[in-house]
Parts: C-alpha cells; sequence; structure tokens
C-alpha cells in the first residue's frame, strides 16, 4: 500500500528547501551533503530522502520553485494596457520584489546548474527563456531599432538589464540607503536611458 502523504507535506517541504538553500549557499554545493541539510531542517535523513532521494533532485526543486514563483509574479505584474515604459518598469520592481528574502535560492540558481542533468537544465532552461522573452518583447516595443538584423542588440540589452537585477544580491541590503523600488527605478532608467544612445 502506497503511503500517504501528511497533511503538513508542503509545508515540510517549503522548510526543506529553504534550509537547504541556505546550507548550500552557504557551503557549496560540492561540500554541502544531506546530512547537513536534514540537521539544519530539522528533520531526519529518512524523512529527508522521503521527500528528495538525492542532492540534485533537491537543488533541482529549489532552483524551480524559485523560478516558478518569479516566473508567476511576473506574469501577475505585467499589464500590456500600460505605455510599455512603465510596464518595464512594473515588471522590474516585481522582479526585485520576488528576489526579497530568496538570495539563497538565487545563489543556488546561479552556481548549481552544473550538478543537474541534462533533462533538469532543459526544465530550468525553459521557464528561464520565458521570463527573457516577456522582457525582450517589452524593450522591442520600446526601441525597434535593436532588433534589426544589421546590429541585433536587443538580447544584449535584455541580459543587461538582468545582470544589473541578478546581481543585486551580491551588495542590496533591505533598510539601506535606497529602497528595492528605488534601485527597481533606477536600473530601468539605466536601460531605458541607455537604448537611446543605441538607436
Amino acid at each position: 500500500m502506497a503511503r500517504t502523504r501528511a497533511a503538513d507535506f508542503k509545508e515540510k517541504q517549503r522548510c526543506i528547501l529553504e534550509r537547504a538553500a541556505q546550507v548550500f549557499a552557504e557551503q557549496g554545493m560540492e561540500k554541502a551533503s544531506m546530512s547537513q541539510i536534514a540537521a539544519v531542517a530539522q528533520v531526519s535523513k529518512a524523512l529527508l530522502y522521503h521527500y528528495y532521494p538525492s542532492k540534485d533532485a533537491l537543488i533541482f526543486s529549489i532552483i524551480m520553485g524559485h523560478l516558478e514563483e518569479l516566473d508567476q509574479a511576473i506574469e501577475a505584474a505585467d499589464d500590456p494596457g500600460l505605455d510599455p515604459e512603465w510596464r518595464l518598469r512594473k515588471l522590474v520592481h516585481a522582479v526585485l520584489e520576488n528576489y526579497r528574502g530568496a538570495d539563497n535560492q538565487h545563489k543556488v540558481q546561479l552556481n548549481a546548474t552544473a550538478a543537474l542533468s541534462d533533462e533538469q537544465k532543459a526544465a530550468i532552461t525553459a521557464i528561464e527563456r520565458r521570463i527573457v522573452r516577456r522582457f525582450s518583447a517589452i524593450l522591442d516595443l520600446i526601441n525597434p531599432g535593436l532588433n534589426s538584423t544589421e546590429k541585433p542588440l536587443l538580447m544584449p540589452v535584455t541580459m543587461s538589464l538582468f545582470g544589473m537585477l541578478n546581481w543585486v544580491y551580491m551588495w542590496f541590503r533591505d533598510g539601506g540607503r535606497i529602497s528595492r523600488k528605488e534601485y527597481a527605478d533606477l536600473a530601468t532608467t539605466l536601460i531605458l536611458e541607455g537604448i537611446k544612445a543605441v538607436r
């Protein structure tokens, strides 16, 4: 007879993923062990393996959960009825707001994909590309010249924006001299003003 899920399955699962992300971020992917993760999550190794049969399965779940939440937040914030520049600002703000409290998950996403299978990498890449396409489509509306065949700059500009957002965890601190919203506006303005020079 199959083992039934506990009523608090989702809560336990989320707790394990959060604690595992913390251990991976602090110890690195190679050094972190399932024993360490079980200890930090305050669960038995047997229970940890019940939820996640291997370290790569755990890493994959952390990254996929992080990206799915980000994708959903961006989709919810996107308003095609807005002026494209304001639409972009809203999406950038949604990204940085989604990153709040998720530094560990973000570090795992940026550093752990080498530990995953090709199939797992493909699933992650599919979500990442969907997110990037949403931003590049808006930047194309703002400046169609970026997508010319002679000088295709749409993707470099889009990825430059993500470069500003994805590494913010390295220096940004809530309660500092600039808020998330202020930095979101700053990053958006740098892109919007910068692309004027490449028209």
